[in-house]
């Protein structure tokens, strides 16, 4: 009974390993539009903001803010990713023409993931991790922005503009946090 007990173990083991919530936002990847994938742990020590947005919603006019977020404060470090989902039934299929859509519509060059569940059953281990210390997205363009410690910091509502000073502030203040393993200056 024993040798029985210890090989089922055994074999829960990788399944237990692999079911293990991340504890920071960097440990997570995605399917890059392009092919390939976006690790968040390339931005390790850096803050990101991760949207899960839509071509054909009505607050799709969010990706020029969100490309001038990525303009002003990218060279500072912030990562802006978007996560194309069609949950909200607002979304183009084909992963091309998403890309292509938002390029020429809306100028975005900022990282954008394959499409994506953000909700339900089927969501993205991120946005399981981060509705579970704030809240999933109740539809399109639901920011979360993530420290440069991997904390999630605090998400966003679809209707908080990318121009709003609270938001800006929230991006501002991840910035100026010190970097992880940072040594405190003066």
């Amino acid at each position: 009974m024993a040798e029985t007990t210890r090989r089922a173990l055994l074999l829960a083991t990788p399944l237990l390993l692999a079911a293990a919530p991340a504890e920071r936002g960097h440990d997570f990847r995605f399917d890059d539009i392009e092919g390939g994938v976006i690790d968040l742990a390339d931005w390790r020590g850096k803050p990101m903001l991760v949207v899960n947005t839509a071509s054909f919603c009505g607050y799709a006019r969010q990706f020029s803010g969100l490309q001038e977020l990525h303009e002003r404060y990218g060279p500072r470090g912030l990562l802006v990713l978007a996560v194309p989902s069609n949950d909200f039934n607002q979304e183009n299929a084909d992963a091309n023409a998403i890309k292509d859509f938002c390029e020429a519509t809306w100028g975005v060059q900022f990282p954008m993931a394959a499409p994506t569940h953000v909700k339900g059953p089927e969501a993205h281990p991120f946005f399981v991790w981060a509705a579970a210390q704030s809240v999933a997205p109740r539809w399109n363009f639901y920011k979360y922005l993530v420290g440069r410690d991997g904390r999630l910091l605090q998400g966003f509502p679809s209707s908080t503009e990318p121009d709003s000073a609270s938001f800006r502030q929230a991006i501002q203040a991840a910035l100026a946090a010190p970097a992880p393993g940072a040594r405190p200056t003066g």
